[in-house]
């Protein structure tokens, strides 16, 4: 797993995508936080950062697809995945040593982000008047997104062998998992169960983990959707090698 984890992580820091797709992020997500006047922290006047933590989904949205495209539709374009199965690994082990490079990525997108949270700790009045727990809850809940959008990038690249159509459809899964179920839940003829509708997806857990209590319950829903998209995973490369 850890040879899948590096050769994963060397191939996308060595291309020319990578500096881009993270250079969008990060110059998209500091224009909305400091320049942008209409959602700027410095025009609100209130030093938190709910609108990093509002709008970085939607970036990332984007981004996971982006990072987790090429995973294994790249192996099967160039006919390497039956190679790579030659060697003494087995199907997880390719699985997770690919969805753990993406984790690193997601990582080397927030750490800078965490500059943020500094400067508007010091910015306060008095310095240091920044509400903690709701910064480290909303980063858990970034990155437990992040980690379910990557989970389902790598399920969508092990579906096809086009990058294209692999980011398309990890960006339209994703898209529904998030929002597509508090859309639904909004429906009249869902309104007696629109709450239960509502929980189904990544929003209302999102949201519960962005109020900084870090209830076990959202925790373990992220988890659970990950662990699935997994799986499913492991079930399209099997099929393959009947």
């Amino acid at each position: 797993m850890i040879q899948v984890f590096l050769k994963e992580v060397n191939s996308f820091l060595n291309s020319l995508i990578a500096y881009i797709v993270l250079s969008v992020f990060l110059v998209g997500v500091g224009l909305l936080v400091w320049v942008f006047p209409e959602t700027s922290v410095l025009e609100w006047g209130y030093a938190d950062l709910e609108t990093l933590f509002s709008f970085g989904p939607y970036v990332l949205l984007f981004l996971l697809p982006a990072i987790t495209m090429r995973t294994f539709a790249e192996e099967k374009k160039a006919g390497t995945l039956e190679l790579l199965y030659t060697r003494p690994l087995t199907d997880w082990q390719v699985i997770l040593g690919k969805y753990f490079s993406s984790l690193f990525l997601l990582l080397l997108a927030l750490i800078p982000t965490l500059l943020y949270y500094y400067s508007l700790s010091e910015l306060g009045n008095p310095p240091g008047n920044i509400d903690t727990a709701a910064v480290a809850g909303s980063y858990l809940g970034l990155f437990l997104l992040g980690s379910v959008f990557a989970a389902i990038g790598v399920f969508a690249s092990s579906l096809t062998e086009n990058q294209i159509v692999s980011f398309l459809v990890a960006l339209f899964l994703c898209f529904i998992l998030y929002s597509g179920f508090s859309s639904l839940a909004t429906i009249d003829v869902l309104s007696s169960s629109g709450y239960v509708v509502q929980q189904l997806g990544i929003l209302y857990h999102y949201n519960a983990l962005s109020k900084g209590l870090i209830d076990s319950r959202n925790v373990i829903y992220f988890l659970t959707v990950i662990v699935l998209m997994l799986m499913l995973t492991k079930l399209v490369l099997s099929s393959r090698k009947w």
